[in-house]
């Protein structure tokens, strides 16, 4: 990875052994800047499946529909799922852990019918009645979640002889597309059955580490799918699957400077210099920094208890390096987020004194924005073949020829933690 997030990392030594040039005035202050890679995302990917194919809106698949759901993994990644049952008062389909493979021992996707890894539970959480005709069932319950609770109180495998067999109720199928892609597909074939049901949206998540949803024999989790489970509605435990999935990406070199006019390293809404554009594609902070008006500037690149200059990785990646600022004097800072095409964190425009003259100080992994640069289209973050880690060299990918835009829906605050100290 080091090498391909850009050869301009090899001239950084010399630029790292020069000094922050402090401000002339007084109250010169310095500070201790710290950049931790702090990423522990545990699921790849994640989401809810709730409109039918071929339909216009969410709602349950009948006898002879379907649900697909498309999604990204890696090598090592299985696929775990839920989906309800509805003529029952808390069963559900899905896979038994640790969840389908998704990759076989050659690292080759894999494809076709996977029904044979999906068993058929009882979420424990509601007593059972007769499938089919029970008056808390979906089709017939007064309203969500109004059954008497389950005596067992554990999730559990249906086995019984009443219905037909999970292969004649539903066929799960994955189909792999390309750079990590897949589409899972969920079908209602009840219809040819003695116990035709539709079947109520679910949940899908991608993960490395085994039972995300519940772990046979134990009670429910109680992060929502008890409501997937009784009643259908998947929001609950999407939500929660959505607060744990994201990349775990490394960070590429800080490219820093200390200035009194705004936007020292980038302008919102503007087009990216060739500088950013080399720190946003390929992780090298040299020729942004090479090319600042400002004089107080310079890279951090060389991580805590490495020799040489290179990204960082969680839990412990660490870059930290010291800066000299005056009242007056702003921050402004920028690292790649390497599993992108040209996504970068970034402080901008951060106060160093406040409006008494008194050094701040504290966590402002707050203040860290995630911005594209525009320069390259963007692929799925972690998966695109022009992304760093993966591309044949740097500045590989397709132009973009944007502007400097915010990234939506990724929380930075959960990928880069941002401290500033002042000493003594």
């Amino acid at each position: 990875m080091r090498t391909k997030i850009g050869l301009t990392l090899l001239v950084l030594v010399a630029l790292l052994a020069l000094p922050a040039l402090a401000a002339a005035a007084d109250g010169t202050r310095t500070f201790v800047v710290s950049v931790d890679n702090v990423g522990s995302y545990r699921f790849t990917d994640s989401g809810a499946f709730n409109t039918p194919t071929g339909s216009s809106g969410p709602g349950p698949a009948a006898p002879g529909a379907a649900y697909s759901w498309t999604f990204h993994a890696n090598p090592g990644d299985r696929l775990s799922f839920a989906t309800m049952l509805v003529q029952s008062n808390d069963w559900f389909f899905a896979p038994a852990e640790p969840g389908i493979a998704l990759y076989d021992a050659a690292g080759k996707p894999i494809s076709g019918d996977v029904t044979a890894a999906v068993k058929l539970w009882d979420a424990g959480t509601e007593g059972d009645e007769p499938p089919g005709s029970g008056a808390y069932q979906a089709p017939r319950q007064p309203g969500p979640d109004s059954g008497p609770a389950d005596p067992s109180a554990r999730v559990r495998q249906v086995l019984t002889g009443a219905l037909p067999s999970v292969n004649q109720l539903i066929q799960a199928t994955l189909t792999p597309g390309s750079h990590g892609a897949f589409t899972l597909r969920i079908d209602n074939i009840s219809g040819d059955s003695s116990f035709p049901s539709p079947l109520a949206p679910g949940v899908g998540v991608v993960h490395s580490s085994p039972a995300p949803l519940f772990v046979n024999g134990q009670r429910d989790f109680g992060l929502g799918l008890e409501a997937i489970a009784e009643d259908g509605d998947p929001s609950t435990l999407a939500a929660w699957l959505a607060g744990h999935t994201g990349v775990n990406t490394p960070l590429a070199p800080v490219a820093w400077a200390v200035h009194t006019s705004p936007n020292a390293l980038f302008a919102p809404g503007a087009r990216a210099s060739a500088g950013l554009e080399a720190l946003a594609e390929d992780g090298g902070p040299t020729a942004l920094v090479d090319g600042l008006s400002v004089t107080n500037k310079g890279a951090a690149a060389i991580g805590r208890g490495a020799t040489a200059a290179g990204p960082i990785t969680a839990p412990s990646g660490n870059y930290r390096f010291t800066i000299m600022a005056a009242p007056g004097d702003h921050l402004s800072l920028a690292s790649m987020f390497v599993q992108s095409n040209d996504w970068f964190f970034s402080l901008a425009n951060q106060p160093l004194f406040d409006d008494a003259g008194r050094p701040i100080h504290g966590d402002f992994s707050h203040m860290v924005r995630l911005l594209d640069a525009g320069t390259e289209v963007d692929e799925t973050p972690g998966f695109g073949p022009n992304q760093a880690p993966r591309q044949p060299a740097p500045n590989t990918g397709v132009g973009e020829n944007g502007v400097v835009t915010m990234v939506q829906g990724i929380d930075p605050s959960q990928v880069i933690h941002l401290t500033i100290t002042p000493l003594p």
